[in-house]
């Protein structure tokens, strides 16, 4: 397969410097870019600055949010339009709808397999941050902000060709008024944490996989709270109960090997609370072993 060209996305959608938009380089320099065995494409000239929500959008910082989005989804269109892989190293997950969209204008339909520990249906109005990263899966259904889903030309990819994967935060959400998965129709392939452990991580992460070949290709996301924050602590949004990183290298083996997988992206990383680096060399280590060519 294709090796990966790594593009930094340094962005943090809370609006302020610092925090996981200093995720790329850190990561960058830690040696993904060598255990990917990809090319270097550089970073990305975004940020996302500001502190209010925007009336119309309810997105904090709305304004550098589409901004960046638009500039994401370009570059992602032309390297696939190039036959590159890209793997984007955020950053936060504000950088997928804009990365989805790139694919979906460069060669079509997609799925998404989505390994967060979060579904990311909020919207506008129900998140109670406003941060984009909150919101990436309803942006991508088309659900909403609208002016996100314009600016990413519509719906990127069909409920049917989404799969989340491993995520926990059902009470959380259900008590803030998200949309819930399960209303969603045609209906998405589900796969809270509880569910992947009874299956075993491998086997269904294989499933998800070979379901997605057979239909499109398919997007990978990564969002590192999907690991316990015992396990991983270098993240703003720490949970408990989440996966292992022998739960977390099984899942992505199978996906990260898949003939079908057209680009990925890792996300909420933030080396400013990883002062010896440890949590970022188990990341590198990981994704590595998935995804390298």
């Amino acid at each position: 397969m294709q090796p990966f060209t790594f593009i930094g996305v340094p962005i943090d959608s809370v609006g302020r410097d610092g925090g996981s938009e200093h995720g790329p380089a850190a990561l960058r320099e830690l040696g993904l870019l060598e255990a990917l065995g990809g090319r270097d494409g550089g970073d990305l000239d975004v940020r996302v600055r500001g502190e209010e929500r925007d009336p119309q959008t309810g997105i904090l910082a709305g304004d550098d949010v589409l901004r960046s989005t638009a500039t994401i989804r370009a570059r992602v269109a032309k390297a696939i339009a190039r036959g590159e892989r890209p793997f984007l190293a955020g950053g936060c997950c504000a950088e997928l709808p804009g990365a989805l969209a790139g694919v979906r204008d460069a060669r079509g339909p997609l799925g998404l397999v989505h390994l967060d520990g979060h579904t990311d249906l909020y919207d506008g109005e129900t998140s109670t941050t406003g941060e984009a990263a909150d919101m990436p899966v309803s942006v991508a259904l088309g659900l909403g902000p609208a002016a996100w889903v314009e600016a990413c030309g519509g719906p990127t990819v069909a409920p049917q060709h989404l799969a989340l994967l491993g995520y926990r935060d059902r009470e959380e959400s259900i008590a803030d008024g998200m949309r819930q998965p399960e209303t969603l129709s045609p209906a998405p392939v589900l796969r809270p944490l509880d569910l992947v452990r009874a299956a075993g991580p491998e086997a269904c992460a294989a499933e998800l996989a070979a379901r997605l070949r057979s239909a499109v290709p398919f997007w990978l996301h990564f969002d590192v709270d999907a690991l316990d924050q015992d396990v991983f602590g270098a993240t703003d949004y720490l949970m408990s109960g989440g996966a292992s990183w022998a739960e977390v290298d099984a899942m992505l083996a199978p996906l990260g090997s898949s003939p079908a997988l057209v680009g990925a992206s890792v996300a909420c990383y933030n080396p400013e609370k990883d002062p010896d680096g440890s949590c970022g060399r188990e990341l590198v280590r990981s994704l590595g072993a998935a995804l390298a060519c």
